[in-house]
């Protein structure tokens, strides 16, 4: 088991805006999986971004399973998914989200409630996910993390739209 530290905002890794792409068939890429996998399942979060544990490739794990709220439990499981793109969006509204490399804020953002993402699972297959709701946020939030750009950027209203963490 390896479970890595998530790095914390304002660490330099999450704001790198130019990730590398992952090459289909790296040999490191088996670790890098694992790292994750362990690592978002000793968290409390139900997404990770390769960056969040300081690899700086386009790799995610979404799982909103994982999330103990049973009203969010409508997603298709784990998703490992390799240089993913944001493809189609619809129906943009305000949401209240954290993220596991800010534990001590929350915030209000503008999120799309439905999106399509593509990408490659680890054995190279070419996916398109259409996904709503809870789900889909997961899926921008991650992303962004492979742009350099965290919920804080996102927020509007620093003294409106941020919460300290109860």
């Amino acid at each position: 088991m390896a479970v890595r530290s998530i790095l914390v905002y304002p660490h330099p890794t999450l704001l790198k805006p130019d990730n590398a792409d992952v090459l289909i068939g790296d040999p490191s890429l088996d670790q890098i999986i694992e790292d994750m996998n362990d690592t978002l399942q000793a968290s409390p979060g139900v997404a990770l971004a390769a960056p969040q544990i300081g690899y700086s490739v386009n790799l995610i794990v979404v799982d909103v399973n994982q999330d103990k709220n049973e009203k969010n439990r409508d997603g298709r499981g784990k998703v490992i998914l390799l240089n993913p793109e944001i493809t189609e969006q619809s129906e943009p509204h305000r949401v209240r989200e954290g993220c596991l490399s800010v534990p001590d804020f929350t915030g209000n953002v503008i999120r799309y409630g439905k999106i399509t993402v593509e990408g490659y699972q680890p054995d190279g297959t070419h996916i398109a996910i259409e996904t709503q709701d809870f789900e889909a946020i997961a899926f921008q939030h991650e992303v962004d993390h492979l742009r350099g750009t965290i919920f804080l950027d996102r927020v509007r209203s620093r003294r409106k739209d941020l919460f300290r963490r109860r």
